[in-house]
């Protein structure tokens, strides 16, 4: 199936049902007075999580959707009835937006959540509701009003503590394998990885975390180039990135000045995101002299300057990464112990992870804007070449593996 992890769809709450104008006509009951119902309330329309959901891609063939109408009154004060709610399922991790007002109407973070989205319609009122001592015999009803409609952005990020980022071959599919029962391609060859892919770290008995790997940026990564741009927006839910670099690269490049390419690529697309906790994981450490690891190591970390945590591993043996897991999951442990402990901290990263899905949004609307205003001025020069932007173009083929 395709992972699609965007889709458009607009909701139209069902309207509420008319009250019903009736008096009441039985024998020997003369003037029997109003007996109008009500009508029914409209149905409204919620998004629930499934955790057995991984994609949007239903929501890309059918984006209308409607909920069922309430009913009108009828005599004898019967009530008309309710329309029935709409219940949308969507993947765990979807954000839910709207696109007329930028609103973020919510998060869908765990199986079963409910959030409403479009509001049914009140129903209208009888004639037995209007009657009063001055007016016994009242003629007026009111109509049931329109359901609540909106136009929704259906955004899918992946829930993961951590998130791996480094070039194409750094090892992230590599590392995952390594570290959890996850079984990401791996091959000799760049862009192996075209989706996300997700992985549980089992540290000891009840101790583990989830670790995300996407596909690997390259230069000019935060201007389109490749398929890292696209799957960026996914790390913004994760509270520690590694940050992979091959201390080996096959073309001779580097290592620092690879991995600074990817820190100002991260800066371009998102400053906030940028700023997060990072580890620098200098891998394929096995492919250096035992010598000259230690010494080219420090290189790499004095000519980036970095001030961070740095770890030296060969995914491809598993060496240091027992260390490693150990370090991040007593990291991630105390984020969660402080979080417990005051609530604001649970707000505050709600916000920063906010801002960080907000500018990533607004980075890849850029890009959209920027290949609609190519293709629009290829096709007035007559040109064949077609650069527009089509969420179709970046669905990938996928095949889930239990």
């Amino acid at each position: 199936m395709k992972f699609v992890d965007e889709a458009s769809i607009s909701v139209q709450a069902g309207r509420g049902g008319a009250g019903c104008l009736s008096f009441r006509r039985e024998k020997y009951i003369a003037r029997g007075g109003p007996d109008g119902g009500d009508g029914g309330d409209g149905g409204s329309i919620f998004l629930e999580g499934d955790e057995n959901l991984n994609t949007l891609v239903d929501y890309r063939y059918q984006p209308k959707y409607r909920a069922e109408p309430g009913s009108s009154g009828a005599g004898k004060n019967c009530t008309g009835r309710k329309g029935e709610d709409m219940v949308l399922s969507v993947p765990v991790g979807t954000s839910i937006i709207d696109l007329e007002t930028e609103e973020v109407l919510g998060d869908v973070t765990e199986s079963g959540q409910q959030i409403k989205v479009a509001q049914g319609g009140f129903h209208g009122l009888g004639n037995t509701r209007f009657k009063s001592s001055v007016n016994r015999a009242p003629r007026q009803t009111s109509p049931g009003s329109e359901g609540e409609f909106r136009n929704l952005k259906l955004e899918l990020k992946v829930l993961a503590d951590v998130g791996l980022l480094g070039l194409p071959n750094a090892g992230k599919s590599t590392f995952i394998r390594s570290v959890s029962s996850a079984k990401p391609k791996v091959a000799d060859y760049p862009f192996t990885t075209l989706v996300p892919n997700l992985g549980v770290v089992k540290v000891q008995e009840h101790r583990s975390f989830v670790v995300a790997d996407i596909p690997g940026l390259i230069e000019g990564a935060s201007e389109g180039a490749g398929l890292g741009i696209r799957f960026l927006k996914h790390l913004t839910r994760c509270r520690v990135l590694l940050h992979l670099v091959d201390m080996a690269p096959f073309d001779g490049s580097d290592p620092a000045d690879n991995a600074a390419a990817i820190i100002e690529e991260l800066g371009r697309f998102s400053p906030t995101l940028a700023g997060r906790e990072r580890w620098l994981l200098l891998n394929k450490t096995d492919l250096l002299p035992p010598d000259e690891v230690e010494e080219r190591c420090q290189a790499v970390v004095d000519k980036l300057g970095w001030k961070g945590r740095v770890h030296h591993i060969a995914a491809i043996n598993g060496a240091g990464t027992k260390v490693l897991c150990n370090d991040i999951l007593d990291s991630l442990e105390a984020h969660w112990e402080a979080e417990k402990e005051d609530p604001e901290q649970v707000e505050k990263e709600l916000e920063l992870q906010h801002q960080m899905q907000q500018e990533a949004r607004d980075r890849i609307e850029q890009l959209r804007e920027r290949y609609r205003a190519a293709s629009k001025a290829a096709k007035e020069k007559g040109s064949d070449d077609d650069d527009d932007w089509d969420d179709d173009d970046h669905d990938v083929e996928i095949e889930y593996v239990p």
